[in-house]
């Protein structure tokens, strides 16, 4: 039994966020052959699932690792296995040190049927994430006022200004060591979770969960939040389209792209090894 991590934007996704019928059938034959299919995102769960439902994919053995690992579901059996959660507090530091540079930051309410977007404000960058990301939004100044429980992560966006999310990870970079990671998925999106948690982490969980050898795991990605899953992989792919960085942490290149069925392409030939 092998098992696959893969990211889903600019990865199993094509340009259009959509599985491809192509990539399709070779994820319909990976599972019929009884190995396990992890989808793999800095979305959260229920944005996860969407992509999910609107590729088709509904057969047994898949799960889902959704913000950043921070959260693992069993589709199976419907129900969450591993949540990793950042302390209310930190909610409450974080948004002080980005209201600072007037960077927007949000969060996340999370439930296995109730998650939501909670932003200070329905502003430019909100507007611009929930164009892909379809969930109820809820607007609180105060992040940690609509928080009934430890989120998952938190997400700081500027779209124009790459130098203000750099200057906030870099200001807050001594607090954060040993509390927080802070990741770049994007260069509009910075990811703030758990400095234990991350997608590496979700892989070796779900392997141990699974009794799969994680020498028989492969993971796929394109960002930076994508490296320690593919350190932690039995094989760490990266897509023709990822970053230099992120491709020094592969052992193999796609020789495609993610609009041309790079993830489907490679898999094939791996599993034919």
């Amino acid at each position: 039994m092998k098992i696959l991590f893969t990211d889903l934007d600019d990865t199993l996704l094509n340009n259009q966020s959509r599985v491809s019928p192509e990539t399709k059938d070779f994820l319909d034959a990976f599972l019929a052959a009884g190995n396990r299919l992890v989808l793999s995102s800095g979305r959260p769960l229920m944005s996860v699932m969407e992509v999910k439902e609107l590729a088709g994919l509904t057969q047994p053995g898949i799960f889902l690792s959704a913000s950043n690992g921070t959260r693992v579901y069993d589709c199976d059996n419907r129900r969450t296995i591993r949540k990793v959660g950042l302390p209310l507090p930190y909610v409450s530091y974080i948004q002080e040190q980005a209201e600072k540079l007037s960077l927007h930051i949000q969060t996340y309410r999370d439930s296995d049927t109730d998650d939501a977007i909670v932003s200070p404000a329905d502003d430019e960058e909100i507007q611009y994430y929930r164009r892909k990301i379809h969930l109820p939004l809820m607007i609180s100044e105060n992040l940690r006022d609509a928080l009934t429980e430890e989120p998952c992560k938190m997400l700081a966006i500027s779209l124009h200004n790459f130098e203000r999310l750099e200057t906030f990870r870099k200001n807050i970079a001594g607090w954060a060591n040993g509390r927080i990671r802070t990741i770049y998925s994007s260069n509009i999106y910075l990811e703030l979770y758990d400095w234990n948690a991350g997608k590496g982490s979700s892989l070796l969980f779900l392997c141990d969960y699974l009794g799969i050898p994680v020498s028989d795991s492969f993971a796929a990605g394109d960002a930076d939040n994508d490296i320690s899953m593919l350190d932690a992989a039995g094989c760490g792919i990266a897509m023709k389209n990822a970053t230099e960085k992120v491709k020094a942490h592969a052992d193999v290149v796609t020789d495609l792209d993610n609009d041309q069925n790079g993830l489907a392409d490679i898999m094939y030939k791996l599993m034919k090894q």
